[in-house]
Order: C-alpha cells, then sequence, then structure tokens
C-alpha cells in the first residue's frame, strides 16, 4: 500500500475508531483525539483532571478499541520501583527468574503519579524513553506499542511530590480535562445506571499502529514549518533573542529542544488524521497548547496575576 493510500486509510481508521470509543465515552471529543495524536505519534500523556471524569474508562476503552493489553498501576507512596518494573526471584530450581511487573503491557495508566516518591516515579523513565527497563543488569525490551498516560489530580495536594521537570519533558502532551456538560452529564448518569454494557470491538493490530507510526514520520515537512515551530519554542525561553518582554515577565524557564521535536511529530499526526500529506503551520498551532503547557514554569508575578500556561501560548501563537 502507497503512503498516499495508508493515510486515507488512516483517516477512514480513526472515524471508525472514534465511533467505537463513543459506545462507553460520552462527549470528550478533544480529550480522545489528542490521547490518539499521542498513540500514532508514538508518545505518552499526561492527563490533568479531578477525580470521577472516567480516566480509567476512557484508557482502557481506547486499549480495548486499538486491540492492545491495557494495565493500571495505582501510584501510592509506599509503591516501590519494583511493584511497577517487577523483579527477580528464587524458583523452585535455586534459579533467578524474572517476575515481570506491570510496566509490561501495551498501555500503562499510571494513575495519580505525583503521589509516589522520586524514586518510584523515576522507574517509569527508562521504559518511556527507551522502551525497555534494566533489572539487575539485564536490558529487558517492553512490547511495542508502548504507550504510558499519567494522571494528575490538580485539586489535592497533600501528600504529592510534584513531577520533576525532567520527566514532565518525557511526556509529549498534557491534556486537561473538564468537567462534560450538562446534557453530556445527562448521559452519562443514563449509561451508567443502567444494565446495559457494550462491547467494543478492537479495529486494529499491534502491528497495524507501529506500521501507522511509521508513516506518520515519514510524512514531510516543508522548511518554513519547521522554523515556525522552532521559533515558537524559542519564544519559550525568557533569555532567547527572540523571547518578548511579556515572556522575560512571567516565564522562569521555557521549553527546551524535545517540545520542538514533539511539535512536528504531533503536527504530522494532526494533518494525517486530516487526511493532508504534509502539515502545515494551522497543525502546529493546534497541538501547541498540549504539547507547551506542562513544559513552561511560570514565575511568581504570573501567579499573583493570574496569568495560566494556556493564555501564555496564545500570546505567543
Amino acid at each position: 500500500m502507497s503512503d498516499v493510500a495508508a493515510i486515507h486509510n488512516l483517516v477512514q481508521k480513526r472515524i471508525e475508531l472514534k465511533n467505537e470509543i463513543a459506545k462507553k465515552i460520552v462527549g470528550q471529543e478533544e480529550v480522545i483525539d489528542q490521547l490518539l495524536l499521542c498513540v500514532f505519534s508514538g508518545g505518552h500523556a499526561l492527563l490533568i483532571g479531578v477525580p470521577g471524569l472516567a480516566k480509567t474508562l476512557m484508557v482502557n476503552t481506547i486499549s480495548e478499541a486499538l486491540g492492545l493489553h491495557f494495565k493500571r498501576i495505582q501510584f501510592t507512596p509506599d509503591l516501590m520501583p519494583s511493584d511497577i518494573l517487577g523483579s527477580e526471584i528464587l524458583d523452585e530450581n535455586r534459579q533467578f527468574k524474572f517476575v515481570k511487573g506491570p510496566v509490561f503491557s501495551n498501555i500503562i495508566l499510571a494513575d495519580e503519579i505525583n503521589r509516589t516518591p522520586p524514586k518510584t516515579q523515576a522507574a517509569l523513565l527508562e521504559a518511556m524513553q527507551e522502551r525497555s527497563v534494566t533489572i539487575a543488569g539485564v536490558n529487558h525490551k517492553l512490547d511495542l506499542p508502548y504507550f504510558v498516560l499519567a494522571t494528575q489530580n490538580p485539586i489535592e495536594q497533600e501528600g504529592t511530590y510534584p513531577l520533576p521537570e525532567a520527566q514532565l519533558d518525557r511526556f509529549m502532551f498534557a491534556v486537561k480535562l473538564a468537567y462534560p456538560s450538562f446534557e453530556e452529564e445527562v448521559q452519562v448518569v443514563k449509561r451508567t445506571t443502567s444494565d446495559e454494557n457494550q462491547k467494543i470491538n478492537p479495529l486494529f493490530t499491534a502491528q497495524e499502529i507501529i506500521g501507522f507510526q511509521h508513516l506518520i514520520r515519514r510524512i514531510p515537512v516543508a522548511d518554513n514549518v519547521v522554523e515556525y515551530a522552532v521559533t515558537l519554542v524559542s519564544k519559550t525561553r525568557p533569555d532567547s533573542s527572540l523571547s518578548t518582554d511579556f515572556v522575560k515577565n512571567y516565564l522562569d524557564w521555557g521549553a527546551g529542544p524535545r517540545a520542538s521535536q514533539n511539535l512536528i511529530l504531533a503536527a504530522k499526526a494532526h494533518a494525517a488524521f486530516h487526511g493532508k500529506f504534509s502539515p502545515d503551520i494551522e497543525d502546529v498551532i493546534a497541538v501547541a497548547t498540549s504539547v507547551l503547557r506542562h513544559r513552561i514554569i511560570k514565575n511568581y508575578k504570573a501567579d499573583a496575576e493570574g496569568i495560566t500556561e494556556e493564555m501564555i501560548i496564545a500570546k505567543l501563537v
């Protein structure tokens, strides 16, 4: 199949995928779109939302529709790295045997990742970046495709350990989950208080998803689009020659080179989802907020004046 035909196929499969997910998930169109962009770009996502917004159900439904294995890890203060990665045990023959942890799956939901200490948070870093884990000096490859979705509760900060910037940077997207509209909440209540249970049909194989990930990487990008993305990221850095007084007033730190890479990858996926064979500046703008919001660090003045990350990014775009 040619790349042109493959993109047409991806557009159709995405429509079918969203219809399948809609059997269980009411609304949240934008969030689902961004999670699918992450999956097909080969990235990871940080989902920020209050409890009870069906984050687990959403991820489980997406994994079922994609035909992938899903595991949820509930992050708690006493969680150890071995609880995530696995450990070596002595078997009946007095030989060490590696028992895989829950990180060995296609889609991982790291629930309330900021509730566990940095040592345990860091256990996910190698898995996210290298798609492998090292235990007792032995490297174990993870099954592909591999996608980590971490959740953070934005309102309960007691007993939490904020994610370090190095780990935040590993997430392609930070997606904010809003409350449903009145009509959507009515539909949610009707569905979840009945005995009806919709079956989700898997629409992909793991190999198909990997094929689409490679297809997205092969999409060509014009130089002016790459330069726009790099310029946008440079403008977030207060010490850059491209930054404005607005940025210098309200930001302590800007985004790094990984943000530029993620902007282009996500823009490629966004273009492919909409049947385009090359991304343009509008595709970069469409993904800019989710790619940048967790990579820029506001100063005290921004907090005091109620300036949000979204407002800063909108001003730059």
